[in-house]
């Protein structure tokens, strides 16, 4: 066994490490997760809409 081998070996270990890493992210058990992560930019939107709502009812009292 020389050198060539074992680089071989780490790339095949690295190959299924990667395989395994997508599947993860991919499963169908991380959906809700990933859906949540993906709407995390819109969330500042509704806070922010919020935020001038009410600016506008303190405004609207005075």
């Amino acid at each position: 066994m020389d050198i060539n081998d074992l680089r071989g070996i780490h790339t095949l270990l690295v190959l299924v490490a990667f395989i395994g890493i997508v599947w993860w992210a991919y499963s169908a058990h991380r959906r809700k997760s990933n859906d949540e992560a993906a709407n995390l930019p819109f969330a500042d939107d509704d806070i922010d809409q919020r935020t001038r709502e009410r600016e506008k009812r303190t405004e609207n009292k005075e």
